[in-house]
């Protein structure tokens, strides 16, 4: 297995597992707008402010990661913010997911992260399992102000 970057432009190997990561999360989310077939990827194939890590096997498209490079002002430093992680459905169980955020890791390292942070809506069970084995609660609350409830988390 290969774990990349994918960068605007060459993000069409993940038009299905987004596809199948929208359908999927309209299950757990607030929102109930339905998505046109390639929407997702017809956004995000140019949008250079969304970084795209993505595993492979071969040039099959096992799964990505949705992330953001920002502004930590506090100690004046840059932070991670992954944004949607996911793995198709008959990939599960591998440790993809787990690899996926020692990428992350790595490459936030590299950029001098103060650290990495991501949001789990709590009916995600099999999500929450992992990141509480890799990962600490920090303790703060989450808060949204829904402008569109209809295609909103």
């Amino acid at each position: 297995m290969m774990i990349r970057l994918l960068p605007p432009g060459e993000r069409a190997p993940i038009g299905a597992l987004l596809d199948a990561y929208a359908a999927e999360m309209r299950g757990v989310l607030a929102g109930d707008a339905a998505l046109a077939p390639g929407a997702a990827l017809e956004m995000l194939q140019p949008d250079a402010r969304t970084e795209v890590l993505a595993a492979f096997e071969g040039e099959e498209a096992l799964g990505f990661a949705l992330f953001f490079d920002l502004p930590e002002v506090v100690f004046a430093r840059r932070c991670g913010q992954l944004d949607d992680l996911f793995v198709r459905a008959d990939a599960r169980g591998k440790g993809i997911a787990r690899r996926m955020i020692g990428e992350l890791q790595t490459l936030g390292r590299q950029r001098n992260w103060t650290h990495l942070r991501w949001f789990v809506p709590p009916e995600d069970h099999a999500a929450l399992a992992l990141y509480q084995r890799i990962a600490e609660e920090p303790g703060w609350r989450s808060f949204i102000l829904r402008l569109d409830p209809a295609a909103s988390l």
